[in-house]
């Protein structure tokens, strides 16, 4: 990841915790091998970003789950994907690692936001207490400064 780097944000709908991310992305990547597919990560999203190359200059997807940004994962490629209905999308490819950050509030949105490099959240140091907290602890924790 870069200074320069050029994120998004994205509601994690459907996880409430980083570890179900984890688990079901796992399970989509073992599906995708099984079928001879590229197995990395991905998601799919109506809108193109028109600030592609940026956000592919070292961006991350941030991960917000019930208010909170918790993970990220870096952005490998845009690809066109055709759905069923013939409309093209956007498939975010990611990286297979999911990074844990430090909580940052976010209130919701639809779709996906740009995020500045210098607006991201610091991902957490290997071995941090806090990253094993739930969810609602850790925000607590946030609100009151405890990074």
């Amino acid at each position: 990841m870069t200074d320069r780097a050029l994120h998004l944000l994205k509601l994690c709908v459907g996880a409430e915790r980083v570890d179900d991310l984890i688990d079901w992305q796992r399970r989509q990547s073992a599906d995708r091998r099984r079928k001879g597919l590229d197995p990395r990560p991905v998601h799919v999203t109506r809108m193109w970003p028109r600030r592609a190359e940026e956000v592919l200059t070292g961006g991350s997807l941030y991960w917000v789950f019930k208010g909170l940004v918790l993970a990220r994962q870096r952005i490998e490629a845009l690809e066109p994907v055709e759905g069923q209905d013939g409309v093209t999308r956007c498939a975010i490819v990611l990286g297979p690692e999911v990074v844990r950050t430090e909580t940052m509030p976010r209130r919701p949105f639809q779709g996906w936001r740009y995020l500045e490099a210098k607006d991201a959240p610091p991902d957490l140091v290997a071995g941090d207490p806090i990253a094993d907290l739930p969810s609602g602890l850790r925000r607590a924790l946030s609100e009151i400064g405890v990074k």
